[in-house]
């Protein structure tokens, strides 16, 4: 069985077009949360392999949702993606726990660069 990675984006779209880049290098066991308090929700439901979250989302922002699965004392890498690539914004996710920080727009192959630092994928 393959990596179970939670996706977190406010736009259908965009997390069709992750979750196609995810299949494509057989990562299948994707759940979907439209914000950061249904991701917060499913993170506390079930173990996760990965996190990939965009920054800016209605209820709850990426960056608060990082914050509050660190505060469980949870090590699952975290990934945010967004249109947000200052330096001041970058070392904000850093030190609030981000693994690592994707900017948007991105390729599949940015992509699977970021993800193959931290779960086993395959083509």
């Amino acid at each position: 069985m393959g990596p179970k990675v939670l996706l977190v984006d406010d736009s259908g779209v965009m997390r069709k077009i992750i979750m196609r880049a995810l299949n494509a290098i057989n990562v299948s066991d994707i759940i979907e949360a439209a914000d950061g308090e249904l991701a917060l929700a499913a993170f506390n439901a079930g173990a996760f392999d990965l996190v990939l979250t965009d920054w800016n989302m209605p209820n709850m922002s990426g960056l608060d949702l990082l914050k509050a699965i660190r505060a469980t004392g949870s090590k699952v890498p975290v990934i945010l993606i967004t249109t947000e690539s200052e330096k001041e914004r970058v070392l904000e996710a850093i030190q609030a726990g981000a693994n690592n920080y994707l900017v948007k727009p991105f390729d599949q192959d940015q992509l699977l660069d970021k993800l193959q630092r931290y779960i086993a994928v395959g083509a």
